[in-house]
């Protein structure tokens, strides 16, 4: 999240599934190393068409994008379907009625049920840098960073009833995942900390107080203990995504420059049970099944699977010693995996479970752009792929690889619509959209942001839908950044 940002300085379960049993330690070679063809929704939709950046035939979606005025104030902020209307609320810069002021970068969110027919938002902020900690310091995990929660209680037309800071002190707080219990998990997709150098934005970590590169636990009132779960590894974390039947926590990692890995992590005990994710659990990297070190970054055939297995993560939080270069940190955990023959992913982003299957975003993954697509920096050659992951029989198949920017440009927070629709928030070089993938495999336009001003790297992010489906959440990541509740007649598309 938030790479474009950062580029001048870079140049379904069902009856009758077998278990799938997971393999610890270095993996074993066997057979079935290669591509099977898939099953399922979306099965064998790995490409739309060969036209090399080429936009295919449209999708049936909610028809033309047209320029529609905010509701807060009457700027067009959004253009959208016919019938479709929208109010941005919270906007950087606002006073939380809880205390303290909004911090930009919206980010990752996830929207829960909450009293009275309101909706709770629990929302990232992915403030990087020793900006010093928003709200109360006494609370913070560490007093020079600036990122965080902020958690919300909205009307579903996005009319604020209240608005509290959640977890303070935390940097990079990129995407996360909603916990069925009543919880969020943030996480940070930085390895910053007084222990390493310097990362690419030029901060000083020697003003830092504590590590960073964790996930952290939020509730839905109050305020976050503000302990990482360190277990769950110090790495540049974007997404986690609870599968309930194992209590798995499954996690993405956002590595720019290098390869990135898609982990698992397995509490001592199910958080369902719990009632929260506890510490002191394993770590683990997926790893295709008899091809040690698959390079799935690069172009898939359509319909691409594999079967896949598990490496355990020895050392999930590292301690440094001597001050290594940021970027050196930063891969310590995922060279342990890559190792043990764990697989090669570009830069891992969103990530939903959905009826058993856990589906993620690889932002810059799959073949070399054709046409005129811009290039992009860093690890990965793609404009995105959206990979699907079945936690009952552990395969792993390929849903969509953009055939261009056109089509869908660096994918990278994901959730489902009530229909099972997948929803992309883009992170393009130019117009960013939200983007549907039906089931069918099919891309169509819902949403495009009207350019920030001053902040030709906004984009969107957070995408949730309210329990009951009616309202669509999404952020803008921007210094200037807002959130917006769209509505309208959903029955007549995909979502």
């Amino acid at each position: 999240m938030g790479s474009r940002g950062r580029r001048d300085d870079r140049a379904g379960g069902g009856l009758g599934r077998r278990r799938f049993l997971a393999a610890g330690g270095a993996l074993a070679v066997s057979a079935c190393a290669g591509p099977t063809p898939g099953t399922g929704p979306y099965a064998g939709v790995a490409k739309a068409g060969e036209s090399g950046g080429a936009r295919p035939a449209p999708a049936r979606g909610y028809g033309e994008l047209r320029a529609v005025p905010d509701e807060r104030d009457g700027e067009v902020r959004l253009h959208l379907p016919k019938g479709f209307g929208y109010r941005s609320f919270d906007p950087a810069g606002g006073r939380l009625t809880g205390g303290g002021v909004t911090p930009g970068r919206h980010d990752g969110m996830a929207a829960f049920r909450g009293p009275g027919g309101s909706v709770i938002l629990v929302r990232n902020h992915e403030v990087n840098g020793p900006a010093g900690a928003f709200g109360d310091p006494a609370h913070a995990y560490d007093r020079a960073a600036g990122g965080g929660t902020v958690t919300l209680r909205v009307t579903r037309r996005g009319e604020v009833l209240g608005s509290w800071p959640s977890l303070t002190g935390t940097q990079m707080n990129c995407s996360g995942g909603p916990m069925p219990w009543g919880a969020w998990v943030s996480c940070e997709e930085t390895v910053n900390g007084p222990d390493v150098g310097d990362d690419h934005t030029g901060g000083d970590n020697t003003r830092l107080t504590r590590e960073h590169g964790y996930i952290f636990e939020v509730p839905l009132s109050g305020r976050a203990s503000g302990r990482p779960i360190r277990a769950a590894g110090r790495f540049m974390h974007e997404s986690a995504a609870f599968e309930p039947r194992q209590g798995a926590i499954y996690l993405t990692e956002d590595n720019y420059r290098f390869p990135s890995g898609f982990y698992r992590y397995l509490p001592p005990k199910n958080p369902m049970r719990a009632g929260r994710i506890l510490d002191g659990g394993r770590l683990q990297m997926l790893a295709v099944r008899g091809a040690p070190g698959e390079d799935l970054s690069l172009g898939q055939k359509p319909g691409a699977a594999y079967e896949t297995a598990w490496v355990d993560i020895d050392d999930p939080d590292p301690a440094f010693t001597g001050t290594p270069a940021n970027d050196t940190a930063s891969r310590a955990v995922s060279r342990q995996g890559l190792e043990k023959g764990a697989a090669i992913f570009s830069r891992l982003e969103g990530a939903v479970h959905h009826h058993g299957t856990v589906y993620f975003t690889s932002t810059q993954g799959g073949a070399t752009a054709k046409g005129e697509d811009p290039p992009s920096g860093g690890f990965g050659r793609g404009r995105g792929q959206v990979w699907a992951y079945d936690t009952w029989n552990g395969m792993l198949r390929l849903v969509y690889e953009s055939p261009g920017a056109m089509a869908l440009d660096l994918p990278d927070n994901i959730t489902t619509s009530p229909r099972g629709t997948l929803v992309l928030c883009e992170d393009g070089a130019d117009a960013n959209y939200v983007r549907g993938l039906t089931r069918r495999g099919e891309i169509f336009d819902f949403a495009r942001l009207v350019p920030v001003p001053g902040d030709p790297d906004a984009e969107f992010a957070g995408a949730t839908f309210a329990p009951g489906g009616q309202t669509l959440f999404v952020n803008v990541q921007s210094d200037r950044g807002l959130t917006f509740a769209i509505w309208g007649p959903w029955e007549q598309g995909e979502f």
